[in-house]
């Protein structure tokens, strides 16, 4: 099972149709979290981690994974290092949920816009990669941007640095661990729900839960673990048929339908401040993406010089 989607179509247009799958329903989130705005965001968080579990368990043993999360259990060091994402993944997944029920996505869209460049900034710092001039010039204009946005309002714009950073390092973990997406999200998840689920049951036995009061509400929350592990499934399917470096071109999607989400549907103020801070960040992202684009071509270009030489040599 490789999860809905299209069939009969080449491998790089499946992926392209997967990515926009995948960062579609990553942008257009905030509607299911309204559902619950009456809910405190930490009872919405514990059944998204709660009802992640049976999804992921059901996945993986569909496509026949289910051996791989059994050795990932038995190997204490990697299960302690998922425990790790695992705590970054429930910070950031809590504190985009309180974003989006506090009036807040456009503040939401400005995280995911700068955590590429944030990733950037991550890889200089603990993967010694280096930069360019051009990286730099962006990461220099998207930290002016968010200097201004602090400046010019006098306040931090602590969910979009926390949705970018918590997620940066998430990426950054994730990318030393060896399991991969859909067998690495359930042993997240295998972490998380029995801390969910005494939660939840504590709430219970405390008369201060939601769940039960009403079938759709109740129907909505058990989806939170769909709507969780689909998206991320999508991802892993477009990522497998396409390079990497092209599917990362889809992942300003997911913020910018958050950001007309938040906008146009929701009324959320955007002031001169926003303009210059979002205009700053939008630069800086079409030098990085440019610039990811022109170093792709020439290494593509010394790799197809060297084959001949190659070639040659082995004869």
């Amino acid at each position: 099972m490789t999860g809905p989607g299209p069939r009969n179509l080449s491998g790089a247009a499946t992926g392209a149709v997967y990515a926009v799958l995948a960062f579609s329903a990553w942008g257009l989130l905030p509607i299911y979290w309204k559902l619950f705005s009456g809910l405190p965001a930490i009872e919405i968080l514990a059944h998204r981690m709660l009802w992640a579990l049976p999804f992921t368990l059901g996945l993986l043993l569909l496509k026949r994974r289910s051996q791989a999360l059994i050795d990932l259990i038995r190997r204490p060091r990697r299960l302690a290092l998922l425990a790790v994402t695992a705590c970054l993944l429930a910070l950031n997944w809590g504190v985009y949920i309180h974003g989006v029920n506090t009036a807040r996505v456009v503040e939401t869209s400005l995280g995911y816009f700068i955590n590429p460049l944030v990733n950037v900034m991550l890889g200089f710092v603990f993967l010694r990669e280096r930069f360019n001039g051009w990286q730099i010039l962006a990461l220099c204009l998207a930290t002016g941007g968010v200097s201004f946005f602090i400046w010019d309002v006098g306040r931090w714009p602590w969910i979009a640095l926390t949705l970018a950073f918590s997620f940066g390092f998430y990426g950054l973990l994730r990318k030393v661990s060896p399991a991969g997406s859909l067998v690495g999200l359930a042993g997240e998840t295998l972490v998380l729900a029995p801390l969910a689920a005494a939660y939840l049951v504590w709430l219970q036995y405390g008369g201060r839960s939601h769940f039960g009061q009403a079938w759709p509400m109740d129907l909505a929350l058990v989806g939170a673990g769909a709507v969780t592990a689909l998206p991320l499934l999508w991802f892993a399917e477009g990522a497998r048929r396409m390079r990497l470096s092209t599917i990362g071109l889809f992942q300003y999607l997911a913020p910018s339908l958050q950001l007309m989400l938040g906008v146009l549907v929701y009324g959320e103020a955007f002031t001169r401040t926003h303009v210059i801070a979002f205009t700053c960040i939008w630069i800086a992202l079409a030098i990085y993406s440019w610039n990811g684009w022109v170093l792709m071509q020439r290494r593509r270009a010394a790799e197809r010089a060297a084959a001949p030489a190659q070639v040659s040599g082995a004869g």
